[in-house]
């Protein structure tokens, strides 16, 4: 028997940030283009600009912007500070689930 989980934030019932956003804004660090992370993560421009868009509206802060000479995008530091919290909670999360599970049959 395995215990497993899926962490997920939402707000009046709607996903503001999860593993698919994490992905999304993971690739858009990587790329410094939302048209390259969608390619990447072989999704269409307009659902990654959705997503993110929606994210970024119900928690009333941007996640990301263009680069200086506007060529690129790269994450906000509120994106950053996000994307730490949710890798710190995820391992908070397993961390607990691993203590459980080695109590288990």
């Amino acid at each position: 028997m395995n215990i497993k989980h899926k962490l997920w934030l939402e707000k009046d019932g709607r996903v503001i940030f999860g593993p698919g956003r994490f992905e999304l804004l993971e690739a858009v660090e990587e790329c410094q283009s939302l048209s390259a992370a969608a390619k990447k993560l072989k999704m269409s421009y307009r659902a990654a600009w959705g997503r993110l868009r929606a994210s970024e509206d119900r928690l009333g802060m941007p996640l990301v912007e263009l680069t200086d000479n506007r060529q690129g995008m790269r994450l906000t530091e509120e994106a950053k500070k996000m994307k730490d919290a949710f890798i710190e909670l995820e391992k908070k999360i397993n961390a607990l689930l691993e203590e459980y599970q080695a109590r288990l049959p």
